[in-house]
């Protein structure tokens, strides 16, 4: 826990921009990427784990994220591990109001990022709790199967839910991960409004610091 409360209590910045055809950042620390369905929370939750209020752009527009948004996190002085991490915000997937060739573009990026990135630890998959996996969830599994990436589920909005109906919905998501060969057995549980999760999630992205 202190060593991931040292981790996110540094310096936080956007580092960059990219959009299909353009040029990824270099590989200088390991990195972890935000990957989930428009809507799912994902921006929501890298403020609360940066505890920033607008470091990642929060929308109620689905499929608003339409680039992969790089940012530096730089350890706070006394911690140990590396000197920090890259946030990789992924394009939502899903929702998004644009035309299929666009869609179809930013697709083919994310898979140049996930298939071409030596320094990626994790990528972090948010499964909104109120509806569990969904067909788009599981198609990206698939690929992340395919090249070979480790994945946590990050369950987002437990707090819309009941005990009873979070533990249903973590039961099943457990089952569906049992049969894929690179996701990581333990899932996350959060809510980025009422802070839950979040210091067991810095926690667990500091870890991969020591890799």
């Amino acid at each position: 826990m202190e060593r991931g409360r040292l981790l996110f209590a540094g310096g936080c910045d956007f580092v960059a921009g990219v959009v299909p055809g353009g040029a990824f950042p270099p590989q200088e620390l390991p990195e972890v990427a935000f990957a989930g369905r428009s809507n799912v929370g994902k921006s929501s939750l890298i403020n609360a784990l940066t505890g920033r209020k607008a470091l990642a752009r929060v929308s109620n527009t689905p499929g608003r994220t339409q680039q992969l948004n790089f940012f530096r996190l730089s350890r706070a002085s006394g911690g140990d591990g590396a000197d920090g991490l890259f946030l990789v915000d992924l394009p939502g997937y899903g929702y998004a109001k644009a035309a299929k060739r666009d869609i179809a573009r930013w697709t083919g990026l994310t898979r140049d990022y996930l298939r071409g990135r030596v320094g990626l630890r994790r990528v972090c998959l948010l499964i909104d709790s109120r509806h569990g996996l969904k067909d788009g969830d599981r198609g990206i599994m698939d690929l992340l199967d395919e090249s070979a990436v480790v994945y946590q589920v990050v369950l987002t909005k437990a707090d819309k839910l009941k005990a009873g109906q979070l533990e249903a919905v973590r039961a099943a998501t457990a089952k569906a991960l049992a049969r894929r060969v690179a996701a990581h057995p333990r899932q996350v549980v959060t809510s980025a409004e009422k802070g839950t999760g979040i210091a067991e999630l810095r926690a667990e992205l500091a870890e991969l610091t020591l890799a």
